[in-house]
């Protein structure tokens, strides 16, 4: 299982999801431009000492990761979407999967989206329409590991 941020925006999203990732031992990879210096001190702050901890991968560009990921073969793309049809849990992960967050501002663009094998939304009540990208990133990485036994050892 891995985690990749499509070019965030938020400092502290991204610390907190890579806090995240370090607890949960979760491969991260960073697709860029991010909207912030990757050393700013917000996301030092959200990500504390975790971030020694973390298996963290720096991508320049969306194409230089999708050629990464596609030179790997091992992974399914499953994108988190507010307009993804399939809920959350009615989805089967796989242990090899890698969710894509996309954008705080924007998700992400048109061909990101079809390059995904597969998109699901958390359902939640009407109106309203999206949880923060970190409280996202926790609740379905964490079905996820639910589902494919990848919590690490107690």
């Amino acid at each position: 299982m891995r985690l990749a941020l499509y070019q965030p925006d938020i400092p502290q999203n991204t610390g907190t999801i890579l806090r995240l990732a370090a607890c949960l031992s979760t491969p991260v990879d960073i697709i860029g431009p991010a909207g912030f210096d990757m050393s700013d001190r917000n996301l030092r702050r959200a990500g504390l000492d975790y971030l020694d901890h973390v298996d963290l991968t720096r991508h320049l560009s969306w194409e230089r990761f999708h050629e990464a990921h596609i030179r790997a073969g091992l992974r399914r793309l499953v994108l988190l979407s507010s307009k993804a049809a399939v809920r959350l849990p009615d989805f089967t992960f796989s242990e090899c999967d890698t969710l894509i967050l996309g954008r705080e501002s924007a998700g992400v663009p048109e061909d990101v989206r079809a390059a995904c094998d597969a998109a699901v939304v958390i359902p939640m009540r009407p109106p309203l329409r999206s949880l923060n990208v970190a409280v996202a990133a926790a609740l379905v990485l964490g079905e996820a590991l639910r589902q494919t036994s990848g919590f690490p050892p107690a």
